[in-house]
């Protein structure tokens, strides 16, 4: 009996320790052989392609973190030294860049440090699956940790490029459906869950803070807040900002959309600056709409005309503070984008620009619009693998920022 496993790419069959072959069988395999012979069975096991995926992340871990690991040491010892001849007090808030920076790099350096462990944890397992004769288990064992040490060096190496100013934020994403349709709310509750599985192959929290339907189906979403509480979300979701459409049909062109919107979660301290009172109109919508969430708070900002909403905790007093993080978190990434310094001077722009085709007929393929590239698996990115989607995004804004 074989339970088949799929991850990260890659399909096995584990075999429970009562349906395994015999030990003596497996003993006619000994580490003493050649490695030919050893590639032999695990081909003839259904492990070859396994051991070869574990041995290519585990030589790129090899390569590429003891560099690393040594650079970033080094500019920890600097920024300690900047820290020590520095007057703290001076200058409260160089002094906050100034720490902040410097737990950024310890913070690398224990990632390096992990990755570099685990990928010596992999190797290890690996011989000791050899030498006892292809253990299963130590195999299962040896691919999780390669997972893991595959997850460390793309968050290492994205860490590198995104080193725009909000970047680093946790992300606050507000996904609204293109119609009241139904297809159209189906359609946008897929985006979701899209998102959500991203996360969790990521092994990292995203949380559905707020979720509403216009139909008394359940199935669908009108409108839902997904937010990622972890380092670096913001800089790897900001390119999913716009319109994702789903094409339906290629004859008649059916199509349903979902529009996506990202915003900084701050994940240390609120937006430092004040919006004023008066620029404000802060409303109540359950009190009009007995359908709508009892605490939903909405905040327009007067001079831009943005507004913001927040639903998801247990009191208007406590939405009110959320939504109001909202709006200048929002405030600052336009104010940033027009290069402006006053938040009142803001032009706002409603047009959201197209991201990406979901292709669902004929050739069932994904098209992103803005950097071209097209992945022929429609299911598999529905299934959260739009790494190579968010990658290339990062890419394209790196290159401009290069210029």
């Amino acid at each position: 009996m074989a339970a088949k496993i799929t991850g990260g790419g890659c399909s096995w069959r584990r075999f429970y320790r009562k349906r395994t072959p015999s030990r003596f069988r497996l003993n006619s395999v000994r580490a003493s052989q050649s490695m030919d012979d050893m590639d032999t069975v695990y081909k003839q096991l259904g492990l070859f392609s396994l051991k070869k995926k574990i041995k290519d992340v585990v030589l790129k871990a090899e390569m590429l973190a003891p560099d690393a690991l040594e650079l970033e040491e080094e500019q920890w010892i600097k920024q300690e030294e900047t820290m020590r001849y520095y007057d703290l007090w001076d200058d409260p808030a160089k002094s906050d860049e100034i720490l902040l920076k410097l737990a950024d790099r310890e913070k690398a350096v224990d990632i390096l440090k992990d990755l570099k462990y685990k990928a010596e944890e992999a190797k290890l397992i690996i011989q000791l699956g050899e030498m006892d004769a292809i253990d299963y288990s130590l195999f299962e064992q040896a691919y999780d940790s390669s997972l893991d040490v595959s997850r460390s060096l793309d968050h290492y190496e994205m860490s590198k490029l995104l080193r725009d100013q909000y970047d680093s934020e946790g992300a606050c994403m507000i996904i609204k459906s293109g119609s009241q349709d139904i297809k159209s709310q189906i359609w946008t509750e897929q985006v979701v869950s899209m998102y959500i599985k991203w996360a969790e192959k990521l092994g990292q929290n995203a949380r559905v803070a707020e979720k509403s339907s216009s139909l008394s189906s359940k199935s669908g979403v009108n409108s839902a807040t997904i937010e990622f509480e972890f380092e670096f979300a913001y800089g790897y979701l900001l390119g999913e900002r716009g319109v994702h459409r789903l094409i339906t049909s290629s004859t008649s062109k059916e199509e349903c959309s979902a529009t996506v919107d990202i915003i900084p979660l701050f994940l240390r301290a609120s937006p430092d600056f004040d919006v004023k009172d008066e620029d404000l109109i802060v409303s109540y919508p359950a009190k009009e709409n007995k359908k709508v969430a009892e605490h939903m708070v909405c905040i327009q900002h007067i001079p831009s005309g943005i507004t913001v909403e927040s639903s998801g905790e247990r009191n208007r007093f406590a939405n009110r503070i959320k939504a109001l993080n909202r709006l200048k978190a929002k405030l600052l990434v336009i104010a940033k984008e027009q290069k402006i310094s006053d938040v009142n001077k803001i032009n706002r722009n409603n047009i959201l620009e197209e991201t990406r085709r979901y292709v669902a007929k004929g050739h069932k393929m994904v098209v992103d619009t803005k950097t071209g590239l097209e992945i022929l698996d429609l299911k598999s990115v529905l299934d959260g693998n739009i790494g190579p989607l968010l990658g290339a995004h990062i890419g394209m804004r790196s290159s401009m920022d290069a210029i």
